[in-house]
């Protein structure tokens, strides 16, 4: 099982681990801060041993790292990890922002269903079953998830059950919900968010999430 390092340290950019093993392009560590794809955000982007990461994906409790045919590295060989800070930061900014206005969603559309979500590093967008447009309540949820973000309250994360990897986000009096993402520690470093409708089909809307920078 690869330890998820990415959940004990969110902020960690460099870490040094071991490959555990290699199958062609394909390797597996002993530890990662190197996020997978999960719940819609996306994975990271970086270097394992100074080879650029081209794929990764989750296989049971292991990740597994695509790298360039000619990486070379072998089992039990000590390498180091960097990841693109700029571009997860954002997306733990996005992840979080998204979060914030899923649950405003679901507190002021009785049975509204998600279908879909993305978290990338340009926006976020989530996807709805709802039988109208929801443009006319835009505005009253970017004020109600920025009077959150103002407050800068703090985010508790940890597990749910550990064994089976289920983790969870806190920010008591407002929600716990499950998660598996990576989040910040205060709802203050989202900074403003705004947002945008789309259309994407009938009975169907989508919520587009941006940062105000």
């Amino acid at each position: 099982m690869t330890q998820k390092t990415f959940w004990l340290d969110p902020y960690s950019t460099h870490h040094k681990t071991y490959v555990v093993s290699v199958t062609g392009d394909e390797v597996t560590l002993d530890a990662t801060i190197f996020f997978a794809f999960s719940g819609g955000q996306e994975s990271d982007h970086g270097t394992i041993g100074g080879f650029t990461v081209l794929s990764v994906r989750k296989n049971g409790r292991n990740i597994v790292y695509t790298l360039p045919q000619e990486h070379g590295l072998s089992s039990g060989q000590k390498v180091e990890i960097d990841i693109d800070w700029v571009r997860r930061y954002r997306l733990m900014r996005l992840h979080f922002a998204a979060e914030l206005v899923l649950e405003l969603v679901y507190r002021e559309l009785a049975g509204v269903e998600k279908i879909g979500a993305n978290i990338a590093s340009d926006k976020a967008r989530i996807d709805f079953i709802w039988p109208q447009s929801i443009a006319p309540l835009l505005a009253k949820f970017t004020d109600d998830a920025n009077g959150i973000i103002n407050s800068n309250l703090e985010i508790h994360t940890g597990f749910e059950d550990e064994t089976n990897e289920r983790r969870y986000w806190e920010i008591e009096g407002f929600s716990r919900v499950a998660c598996g993402g990576t989040h910040v520690r205060r709802t203050g470093e989202i900074g403003p968010i705004r947002l945008k409708r789309n259309n994407i089909g009938k009975g169907k809307e989508r919520v587009e999430i941006f940062l105000s920078e």
